[in-house]
C-alpha cells in the first residue's frame, strides 16, 4: 500500500513547478507591499534608516516583480532564485536578525526568510519543473 502511494506522489516535476509559483507568488506579494503599501519612496526611506542606500529599495524591488514574475512562468529559474538569495540574506541580515529566530518575535525574527532563502536554494537546485518557459 504505502509502495503504491510512493509511485503515486513521485512526481519532481509537478514539485518544482508548486515550489517556483509559490516562491513567484510570494516575491510578487511582497514587491506589491512595497510599491503599494510602503511605496518604492517609503520603502527606500526604510532602507536609508537600517544603514543601506535608499536606492538599493528600488534594486530589490525589481529583483522581486522580475525574479517572481521569472518563477511563475519557469524562466531561467535557477538564475532567478539564485539571483534572490542575496536579497533574503539582506533581509536576515538587515531587517529580521536582531529581531531572534521565530517570525512571531517583535519585528519578526529571521526564521521566515531563512526558510525562503532555504526554498530558493533548492528551486536552483532542482530547475523549473513541469510547465516552464525553460529547461532550466
Amino acid at each position: 500500500m504505502l509502495t503504491a502511494l510512493n509511485e503515486k506522489l513521485n512526481a519532481p516535476g509537478l514539485a518544482a513547478l508548486i515550489l517556483r509559483v509559490t516562491l513567484g507568488v510570494l516575491f510578487l506579494a511582497h514587491a506589491g507591499l512595497k510599491i503599494f503599501v510602503f511605496t518604492p519612496a517609503g520603502t527606500a526611506q526604510f532602507f536609508g534608516s537600517i544603514g543601506l542606500p535608499g536606492a538599493l529599495a528600488y534594486l530589490v524591488i525589481a529583483a522581486e516583480v522580475i525574479g517572481g514574475i521569472a518563477l511563475i512562468v519557469g524562466w531561467q529559474v535557477r538564475l532567478a532564485a539564485l539571483a534572490l538569495v542575496p536579497v533574503m540574506l539582506g533581509t536576515i541580515i538587515f531587517s529580521h536578525g536582531a529581531n531572534g529566530f521565530f517570525f512571531s518575535n517583535e519585528g519578526g525574527g529571521w526564521e521566515y526568510p531563512a526558510f525562503w532563502t532555504i526554498a530558493l536554494i533548492v528551486q536552483a537546485l532542482i530547475g523549473g519543473g513541469s510547465a516552464a518557459l525553460g529547461r532550466n
